[in-house]
């Protein structure tokens, strides 16, 4: 074996075949032996950036919250519309529930958004019930609680639109 040859078997060990290199030794009459295409090394730089601390999961999940909470308040219908913050009978008396099923007061869109909020405040806690898999009374504490949130949250909602309505109750 000549000087050359041994030069060029090192070289073929040295670098890793391409796939375009494959393919040139399987259909060599595609390309020719004119076409090449060159192996080029890329230095590996240190990409230098600031470090910025992460936040915690828990600011993270905080910070959602208060974005559904603002978003359940209407926030775009109160922008859009510019609806009262409260209204008043004709004699003088303050009233919490707009008549019409499709107006609100600002204040019942907050009260609304709160009673969401509690019943998905329940829903989660339904979740972490089942993480309490091993403690039995703490599971059933757990469970029981967000239970009676969904519930109460669930009956408060439907009084409030059966007020809406014209459908009280309690009258």
């Amino acid at each position: 074996m000549s000087k050359f040859e041994r030069i060029k078997e090192k070289k073929d060990i040295s670098g890793s075949e391409t796939i375009a290199e494959k393919i040139r030794k399987r259909t060599p009459w595609i390309f020719g032996k004119k076409l090449r295409r060159p192996k080029i090394v890329f230095p590996r730089l240190r990409r230098r950036g600031i470090t910025v601390p992460t936040p915690s999961k828990t600011l993270g999940i905080f910070v959602i919250y208060i974005l559904l909470f603002v978003l359940q308040t209407g926030i775009i219908y109160l922008i859009y519309r510019e609806p009262p913050a409260l209204g008043a009978d004709s004699k003088g008396d303050p009233i919490f529930l707009y008549s019409s099923v499709h107006d609100s007061f600002i204040i019942e869109g907050i009260v609304a958004s709160i009673l969401i909020f509690i019943s998905s405040t329940g829903f989660i806690l339904l979740y972490q019930a089942s993480k309490h898999s091993f403690n039995r009374t703490m599971a059933l504490r757990i469970l029981v609680l967000g239970i009676i949130m969904i519930f109460v949250s669930f009956l408060a909602l439907q009084y409030l639109i059966a007020v809406k309505t014209g459908n009280d109750p309690f009258k």
